[in-house]
C-alpha cells in the first residue's frame, strides 16, 4: 500500500483553509484576547470555588459549597479519572476559543459530505455553510459553549452511522464509536436527545429502503453494529453519564418530593420539567422567514438601528443630544414576534435556502426524505406551544422529551439537515443524472417560490398585510408614548425591506450563476467558487450584526469578571463559616466570592428551588437563619449594596432539644415556616420511612458542636455532650455521595428539616466528618478505562484489517 500525497492534499489544504477561516472570524483571539460570554461568566462565579480548591491541593472535589447552599459539580466541568476520550476532545480542539468551536462546525460537516460521497470541493464549500450559520456563531457570541460542542459532533456521529448502513461495518462501528463518545463529552444531553431523534428519522428511511431492496437482514445486522457502537461510547463517558443521572434525580430535572406549589394549588408533579417552561422559548410559526430573510421579524431583542433610523431622529427633536441619542440607538427592541427574548434570527442564509429548494426537485430517493423528514419534524417542534398538539405528543408519550426546556432550540437539526441537501443540489446538478431540461425547470420553479416569496413579503408590507406589531408594544408605549412607538414600528419596516430586498438579490444572483452554468458560460469551478463567495459573504455579513470583534476583551477581565463591592470586602473579613444572600445581585456573583445561597444553573437542587419559591424568596428569616444565612446584602441608605448581620443566624451545626416525624414532604416543607429550627428538627415518613427518632433529647449548657476544618469536600466537627443527642447540619442533604462518620466510623445520616442533614450523636467527646465520596466517580472512572482500552484494541484491529484490505487490493 503507498502513501498518495495527490489524494490527501487537497484535503489538507481544506483543513488549512478551515483553520485561517476560524481564525480570521475571530482574529482578536491572534492579539491574546478572549470573547466576552454571559453565560461563561456565570460559570467562572459558579466554578470558583472548585478551581480554587485543586490549584490548592491539586484534590479534584465533586461538591461546591458555593451556590444553592450546596451542590455537586458535576455539571460545573468537573473531571473525572481515566477520561481519555476527552483528552482526544481538547486534541481536536487545539485552536483558541471560541475558533476551536468554528473549526469544529467545519470539519465535522465536511467529514460528513465526504462519507456521502461528496466531491472535497463541494464539501467545503458545505462546511462553510453549516459552520457560519448564523445560530451556530450567535450561541458562541452568548457562552452556550457545551450546545455548540455537541452540534459541532452531530456530523461526525452521522458519518459513521451512514457507513455502518453502507456496509462498512469495521469503519463505520469505530467512527459511530469515536464520534458518540466525543458527542456525549459535550455533555449537552438536549442536543444529544435531539440528535437521536433526526437518527430515527434517518433509520426509518434506510429501513423502508431495506424493505424495498429486500435488505432486511443487512439492515439490522447494521443496527446491531451501531447498537454496539453506542454502548462503547457511553462506556467511554460512564463517569459523566453515571453523575448526571445522579444528580437529575436531585435536580429541578427530577420530580420533586412535593404536591403542592408554594401557592398552595396542586403541583403538576412529572419526572420532568413543567409544560410552561419546556415552551417558554417557543419558534413563533412567523418566525420560520427568518430562515430565509434574517430580520423578517425585527431581527434580535436589542438591535443598533443607527443614526438614520426613525427612532434616532425622533430623540434628537426632543433634545436629546445626538452623542447620547447614538448610544440609546444601540439596543432598541426591535424584534416583533412571540418569543420573550432573542438574541438573533436563526438565519441559514438566502442562498443556502435557495439551493434547498432546488435539491428539492433534483434530488431523489432515501437521502432526500430522511433530510426533509428532519427539517419538517425539527422546525414543526421548535414552534411549541404555537403547536400543541404535536407538542402535547412529545411532552406525554415520547421518553425524555419532558426533560429538555427551550424547544426552539430544536432547530438545530434543520440547521444541519438544509445544507446537506443543498449541496447535494449541485452535486446533482454537476452530474448527468438528470437531464438539463430538468435542471432548467427545476431552477425555474426554485426561482419562482424562493423570489417570489420574497416578491411577496414586499407586496404584504405595501399593501398593510405586515403591521410590525410586537407583544411588548403597549409597554413600550406606557413607557415612552406613542410617537416613540411610531418612530419604532417605522425602523422595523426600515429593518424588512432592507433584509427582504438583501436575500432577493442573492437569489437571483445564485440563479443567475447556476442558469450560466446550464447554458455552459460558467464551467464548475467558477460556480463553486463564485457560490462560496456567495454564502459566506450572505452568512458572514448578518454574523458579524451579532458577533463581531467588539464582543473581545482582554482575557482577565474574563478570568476575573466580578469586582467585589463593600459590602463583599466586609463580609470577607469574617473568617468564620456562613452563606450569604445577596438581594442585589442575581447570577453567580455571589458565588465567586461566598457560600451563596444564590446561583446562576439551568438544573438547581429541586430542594434549594423548593426553599427558595416557598420561603427564601419572601425573605424568611426563619428559614435563612436555618440555612446559616449570617450576612444578608441589600441596599444601603446611600442605595448601595450593605451586609446585614443576621445574629439569628443557626451556625454550621447545633443540638436540638425535639425531633417531631410528619407524614409527608408537603406537611415537612410546610411546618418550617414557623418551626423553631434551633431547638426542634422535623422529617418525613416518605423519605425516611425506616427512621424512628427519640423525640426528646437532653441538651444541656455545656453541650457543644464546633466546627475544626471545612472544605468543599470534606466538613470536620467535634462534638462534647453528656447527653445522647441529634445535631442538625446547615449542610444540604444529598445522600448520593455524603458520608458521615463518627470517630471514623461511618452512620446512616437523614434528611431533616426538608433539605438538611441530621445525625444521632452518642454522648461524650466525639469527632464528626463528612466526606462526599461518590460511588458514582468510582465505579464511572473504572467503566471508562474498561471502555478506552476496549476500544484503543478495537483501533489497532481496524488499522490492521485496513491495511491488510489495501494490499489485498494492491496485490490484486
Amino acid at each position: 500500500m503507498q502513501f498518495s500525497l495527490k489524494k490527501i492534499l487537497p484535503h489538507l489544504l481544506v483543513l488549512v483553509g478551515f483553520i485561517v477561516c476560524s481564525l480570521a472570524y475571530f482574529s482578536p483571539v491572534l492579539q491574546g484576547k478572549v470573547i466576552y460570554q454571559s453565560d461563561i461568566v456565570h460559570y467562572t462565579g459558579m466554578a470558583k470555588q472548585q478551581k480554587d480548591f485543586k490549584a490548592q491541593s491539586g484534590e479534584e472535589t465533586y461538591w461546591t459549597n458555593s451556590a444553592f447552599g450546596g451542590m455537586p459539580t458535576y455539571q460545573l466541568g468537573a473531571k473525572y479519572p481515566h477520561n481519555y476520550i476527552k483528552k482526544l476532545d481538547l486534541s481536536l480542539r487545539f485552536l483558541p476559543r471560541p475558533a476551536d468551536y468554528l473549526f469544529l462546525y467545519f470539519l465535522g460537516f465536511y467529514i460528513l459530505l465526504l462519507v456521502l460521497k461528496v466531491d472535497w470541493k463541494l464539501a467545503g464549500l458545505g462546511a462553510l455553510a453549516f459552520g457560519f450559520s448564523t445560530y451556530l456563531i450567535i450561541i458562541l457570541g452568548v457562552g452556550h459553549n457545551s450546545k455548540a460542542h455537541a452540534i459541532a459532533y452531530m456530523p461526525l456521529v452521522l458519518s459513521g452511522i451512514i457507513l455502518t448502513f453502507r456496509g462498512k461495518y469495521v469503519y463505520g462501528f469505530i467512527l459511530t464509536a469515536v464520534a458518540m463518545g466525543l458527542e456525549l463529552v459535550a455533555n449537552h444531553y438536549q442536543m444529544t436527545y435531539y440528535l437521536m431523534l433526526l437518527v430515527l428519522v434517518l433509520g426509518v428511511a434506510y429501513l423502508v429502503d431495506a424493505y424495498r431492496k429486500k435488505m432486511i437482514p443487512h439492515f439490522f445486522k447494521a443496527v446491531g453494529v451501531l447498537s454496539v457502537a453506542v454502548l462503547l461510547a457511553i462506556g467511554l463517558n460512564a463517569t459523566n453519564i453515571l453523575a448526571t443521572q445522579d444528580y437529575v434525580k436531585e435536580s429541578t430535572r427530577g420530580k420533586s418530593e412535593l404536591t403542592i406549589n408554594a401557592n398552595g394549588s396542586k403541583r403538576e408533579n412529572t419526572n420532568g420539567l413543567s409544560k410552561e417552561y419546556i415552551t417558554e422559548y417557543s419558534y413563533g410559526k412567523l418566525e420560520t422567514f427568518n430562515l430565509f430573510v434574517p430580520r423578517f421579524l425585527g431581527g434580535g431583542s436589542g438591535e443598533d438601528v443607527g443614526e438614520d433610523s426613525a427612532v434616532y431622529k425622533y430623540i434628537v427633536d426632543q433634545g436629546v443630544p445626538p452623542t447620547d441619542a447614538r448610544e440609546y440607538t444601540k439596543g432598541l427592541p426591535t424584534y416583533w414576534g412571540s418569543q420573550t427574548i432573542v438574541e438573533a434570527p436563526a438565519y441559514i442564509g438566502a442562498v443556502v435556502i435557495f439551493l434547498f429548494v432546488l435539491g428539492l426537485f433534483l434530488v431523489k430517493g432515501r437521502l432526500k426524505w430522511w433530510l426533509v423528514g428532519g427539517t419538517i419534524l425539527s422546525l414543526l417542534l421548535s414552534y411549541g406551544k404555537n403547536l400543541e398538539f404535536l407538542t402535547d405528543l412529545f411532552i406525554n408519550y415520547v421518553p425524555l422529551y419532558n426533560k429538555f426546556r427551550a424547544v426552539s432550540s430544536i432547530q438545530v437539526i434543520l440547521e444541519l439537515c438544509i445544507p446537506v441537501l443543498a449541496v447535494f443540489a449541485l452535486v446533482r446538478l454537476f452530474n448527468d443524472v438528470v437531464k438539463t431540461e430538468e435542471k432548467l425547470k427545476a431552477l425555474k420553479n426554485t426561482v419562482i417560490i424562493t423570489a417570489g416569496l420574497a416578491i411577496l413579503f414586499l407586496l404584504g408590507k405595501a399593501v398593510g398585510i405586515i403591521d410590525f406589531i410586537g407583544g411588548i408594544d403597549g409597554q413600550i408605549r406606557e413607557g415612552n408614548g406613542q410617537a416613540f412607538l411610531d418612530a419604532l414600528r417605522a425602523d422595523r419596516a426600515s429593518f424588512f425591506t432592507q433584509d427582504t430586498l438583501r436575500t432577493l438579490l442573492f437569489v437571483l444572483l445564485a440563479a443567475g450563476v447556476i442558469y450560466f452554468f446550464l447554458k455552459k458560460k460558467l464551467n464548475e469551478t467558477k460556480v463553486i467558487i463564485v457560490l462560496g463567495l456567495l454564502i459566506v459573504v450572505d452568512l458572514v455579513s448578518v454574523d458579524k450584526r451579532y458577533v463581531n470583534n467588539e464582543d473581545f476583551v482582554s482575557k482577565l477581565q474574563m478570568e476575573r469578571p466580578y469586582q467585589a463591592n463593600k459590602a463583599d470586602l466586609e463580609i470577607l473579613k469574617d473568617k468564620y463559616n456562613y452563606r450569604v444572600y445577596d438581594l442585589t445581585s442575581g447570577g453567580a456573583k455571589t458565588s465567586y466570592f461566598h457560600n451563596a445561597l444564590g446561583g446562576y444553573h439551568a438544573a438547581k437542587p429541586k430542594r434549594y428551588q423548593d426553599l427558595y419559591e416557598f420561603y427564601i424568596s419572601k425573605n424568611n428569616i426563619n428559614v435563612l437563619s436555618m440555612l446559616n444565612a449570617k450576612y444578608i446584602i441589600g441596599q444601603g441608605e446611600d442605595g448601595r449594596p450593605f451586609p446585614f448581620v443576621n445574629n439569628d443566624a443557626n451556625g454550621n451545626a447545633w443540638f436540638v432539644e425535639n425531633t417531631k416525624k410528619v407524614s409527608s414532604a408537603d406537611a415537612e416543607i410546610l411546618a418550617l415556616d414557623t418551626l423553631n429550627t434551633k431547638k426542634t428538627a422535623i422529617y418525613s415518613e416518605g423519605f425516611t420511612a425506616k427512621t424512628n427518632l427519640p423525640k426528646a433529647f437532653i441538651v444541656d449548657s455545656l453541650a457543644l458542636i464546633k466546627t475544626l476544618d471545612y472544605k468543599p469536600n470534606y466538613i470536620k466537627y467535634q462534638s462534647n455532650n453528656s447527653n445522647n443527642g441529634f445535631v442538625v447540619f446547615s449542610e444540604m442533604y444529598y445522600g448520593s455521595g455524603w458520608n458521615a462518620y463518627i470517630d471514623g466510623v461511618l452512620k446512616p445520616h437523614i434528611k431533616v428539616n426538608y433539605a438538611l442533614r441530621g445525625l444521632e450523636v452518642p454522648k461524650g467527646k466525639h469527632i464528626i466528618e463528612f466526606k462526599f465520596e461518590p460511588e458514582v466517580v468510582k465505579s464511572g472512572s473504572t467503566i471508562a478505562l474498561a471502555s478506552s482500552i476496549l476500544l484503543g484494541l478495537l483501533m489497532l484491529g481496524g488499522l490492521i484489517y485496513g491495511v491488510k484490505s489495501m494490499n489485498k487490493i494492491s496485490e490484486e
